[in-house]
């Protein structure tokens, strides 16, 4: 079929055509936002989920939503090594510039900035351009404890917002690769404005465990948020994400291959893109057959094997990639470390650092006390086609 009406979007974050099974989610964000917009208590939320699942699209569609409702918002992605104070200073300053320019909040606004310069000067921020007659304030988030500095400035921003009848939505993907101390700040910064009841809100995207490193950072953690699961979709939800699309552009899909490409990809959003856009180019059209399906299937493991699943375990040295093939020839996780160590003929203790330089790349992570589990869905299927 007509490869320029493929409406498939296997890219990372794209958005998919149909945004099926995840109506909840999006409805717990808007109404997150739009309380902490009249000024009720809101609470945060920490989408938690594999990778391919969704979460990047699912933080997009809700800043999307914040900012039709009002709501300035702000996204950004925490690299590995890369502090909190780095990443979102360039974000703050732009909402207290934008909120400067509003008579109501213009004097609160520009006391953030004034904090907002001492932050920068402390934490060693290189600043590309000077506020013109912002002087600083000393004594103002200028001790270098980010756990006192950023929830001075959060609130700065809230009460700015508040005046100006806005509210601010900071959005964070990838927040196991913060550092405990800067979630912990995060998550201070967050408490004080829910204390205060400013219309501030984080919505965060990361694997599984934030929820675990969450509450280790601050006990509280587990009230202040919600932590709704970013899993695969169900079987209705992931062929209405085939089938509409499809049907949309003025073609059709057997049921048997529907029902062929939803039991494969086990209702993983990416896997699904991945195969219905290949189907789509290969088959010759108006209805995509089973044929063209059972077809399709070896050039999407192809492309997924050489893409989504490669460029991750390239990331792992020789002795990393030794237990995670380890982990996957005993099937399907979770998995017992005990059983790991006994497979590999090592001592649970001797593994111990390599099983932590893995977690910390992100490719596996703790389902409980003694087990672990791949964060790539069907890698360990991956590792097997491998030998």
């Amino acid at each position: 079929m007509d490869p320029y009406r493929n409406p498939f979007a296997p890219g990372a974050g794209s958005r998919p055509p149909e945004l099926a099974g995840r109506d909840a989610i999006l409805e717990a964000g808007r109404i997150a936002c739009g309380r902490a917009l009249k000024g009720r208590s809101a609470r945060s939320i920490m989408l938690l989920g594999l990778r391919g699942t969704g979460k990047t699209v699912l933080l997009n569609e809700i800043g999307r939503n914040a900012e039709q409702d009002g709501l300035l918002a702000s996204r950004v992605e925490a690299p590995e090594g890369e502090s909190l104070a780095r990443l979102i200073y360039p974000e703050m300053r732009k909402v207290l510039r934008s909120l400067s320019g509003v008579q109501a909040a213009k004097q609160i606004a520009n006391r953030g900035l004034s904090g907002l310069r001492n932050f920068a000067s402390i934490f060693k921020i290189e600043i590309a351009g000077v506020e013109v007659g912002v002087e600083p304030e000393p004594g103002l988030a200028d001790t270098g404890d980010l756990q006192y500095d950023l929830p001075d400035l959060f609130a700065l921003i809230g009460k700015s917002a508040e005046a100006a009848g806005r509210g601010w939505v900071l959005l964070i993907e990838e927040v196991q690769y913060l550092s405990d101390a800067d979630l912990s700040a995060l998550i201070v910064a967050i408490h004080r404005m829910s204390q205060e009841g400013l219309p501030v809100l984080l919505v965060g995207a990361g694997l599984p465990q934030i929820a675990r490193l969450a509450g280790e950072a601050k006990s509280y953690a587990e009230r202040l948020f919600q932590y709704p699961p970013v899993g695969p979709l169900d079987p209705l939800s992931a062929a209405k994400a085939i089938e509409k699309p499809i049907v949309d552009e003025e073609a059709l899909i057997a049921q048997e291959a529907l029902n062929l490409i939803v039991e494969r990809t086990k209702g993983y959003p990416f896997f699904l893109q991945e195969w219905a856009s290949v189907v789509w180019n290969n088959a010759e059209g108006p209805e995509i057959s089973l044929a063209d399906a059972e077809h399709a299937y070896s050039e999407t493991l192809a492309l997924l094997d050489a893409g989504f699943f490669k460029v991750r375990i390239d990331r792992l040295t020789k002795a990393e990639v030794q237990f995670v093939k380890c982990m996957a020839g005993l099937g399907d996780g979770p998995y017992a470390m005990a059983d790991i160590a006994e497979a590999m003929a090592r001592t649970q203790k001797s593994l111990g650092p390599v099983r932590s330089s893995i977690i910390t790349k992100g490719m596996i992570y703790s389902t409980d006390h003694g087990y672990l589990d791949f964060t790539v869905p069907l890698f360990a299927e991956f590792m097997r086609r491998q030998g």
